[in-house]
C-alpha cells in the first residue's frame, strides 16, 4: 500500500506538469482551431530562461515569472508571425508550426549552448517528509498544487467571468462577437497568449523535478501533449487534466512495474480512446 500511495505522487506530479503544457495546448487548439506544434518549444524556453533567470538572482519566483514573461512574449511573437498567415487551414498550420519548433530548439542552443543544464530545487522545496510508511517529496507536492490551482484558476475565467464569456462566444460565433464592438482578435490573441504562458511555466517547474533541461525536450513533452488533448477530447480544458493525470498514473506504475511498456503505454492510452471513444474521454468544447 505505500508503495502504491508512493507511485501514485509520482505519477501524479508527472501527470500536472504533462497538465500545464497541455492545457495552453487546450486552450489555443479548443478555443482558436489552432494545431500548434510549436508548443513544445515555448515550453523548452520557458524552462531555460526560467533557469538563467533563477540562477541569476537566486530566487525561484522570480525565475518561474521570467518564464513566464518568455511564454507570454513568445506567444504574440508565434501568433503575430507564425499562426495570423494561416488561420484556417491546418495543413499549413502544421507544416509551418513544426518548422518553428525546429527553429525554437536550435535558438537554445544558440543562446544558451548545446550541453544540458542542471537545475535544482528551491531551498524550501527540498527534500521529503514521512507520513507513516509514505515518502511525499516536497517539489512534488508543490507540482500537484501549482497543477490544482491552474485548472481552478483558468475554469473559473472560462466559466464565471466576463471575458470567459466573450471567449466562449467567439468560438461559437466571432462575427457576432465582433458586431458587438470587441475586438475578437485581440481576445484570441490574448489566449495564444495565456496558453504560451502555461506552457512555459510547465518548463520550468519541469527542470528542478527532472534535475536537467535539454533543447530537445520541447519535441518530447508536445508528443505527450498532443497525446494528452486526443485523450481528454478537443477542446475540453477539465478533459486535459484528467488524461494527463491518468497518463501520469500510468507512466509511473508501468516503469516500476513492466518497465518494457511504460514507453508504448501513453500509445496504448491514446488508440484505445481512438477506437472505442474518438471524440475523447470529454468532448465538451469551449475551453472547460
Amino acid at each position: 500500500m505505500d508503495l502504491f500511495f508512493n507511485l501514485a505522487i509520482n505519477g501524479l506530479a508527472t501527470g500536472m506538469l504533462i497538465f500545464l503544457l497541455a492545457s495552453g495546448l487546450t486552450l489555443i487548439f479548443g478555443l482558436m482551431d489552432v494545431l500548434n506544434f510549436a508548443h513544445g518549444g515555448l515550453f523548452a524556453w520557458g524552462a531555460f530562461s526560467g533557469v538563467w533567470v533563477y540562477d541569476l538572482t537566486g530566487s525561484f519566483t522570480i525565475g518561474v515569472l521570467g518564464a513566464i514573461v518568455t511564454g507570454l512574449l513568445l506567444g504574440v511573437l508565434t501568433e503575430w508571425l507564425i499562426i495570423k498567415p494561416v488561420y484556417g487551414n491546418h495543413v499549413q498550420q502544421i507544416l509551418i508550426t513544426l518548422g518553428f519548433m525546429l527553429v525554437l530548439s536550435e535558438m537554445l542552443k544558440v543562446v544558451f549552448g548545446p550541453n544540458p543544464i542542471a537545475a535544482e530545487p528551491p531551498a524550501g522545496l527540498e527534500g521529503s517528509f514521512q507520513l507513516g510508511d509514505v515518502i511525499l517529496i516536497k517539489y512534488r507536492l508543490f507540482i500537484i498544487l501549482i497543477g490544482a490551482l491552474v485548472y481552478a484558476i483558468t475554469f473559473f475565467i472560462l466559466k464565471k467571468t466576463r471575458v470567459g464569456l466573450i471567449v466562449r462566444a467567439g468560438v461559437m460565433d466571432k462575427e457576432m462577437v465582433q458586431s458587438l464592438g470587441i475586438n475578437i482578435r485581440f481576445v484570441f490573441m490574448l489566449v495564444f497568449m495565456a496558453g504560451s504562458a502555461l506552457a512555459a511555466l510547465g518548463g520550468i517547474l519541469l527542470a528542478p523535478y527532472s534535475g536537467v533541461i535539454y533543447a530537445e525536450m520541447g519535441m518530447e513533452f508536445a508528443i505527450l501533449a498532443f497525446i494528452v488533448v486526443v485523450i481528454g477530447g478537443m477542446g475540453s480544458f477539465t478533459g486535459s487534466l484528467f488524461a494527463a493525470i491518468l497518463v501520469g498514473l500510468a507512466q509511473a506504475f508501468m516503469a516500476y512495474y513492466v518497465p518494457s511498456l511504460s514507453l508504448a503505454v501513453n500509445m496504448l492510452l491514446m488508440a484505445a480512446v481512438l477506437i472505442f471513444r474518438p471524440q475523447g474521454l470529454f468532448s465538451l468544447k469551449g475551453g472547460a
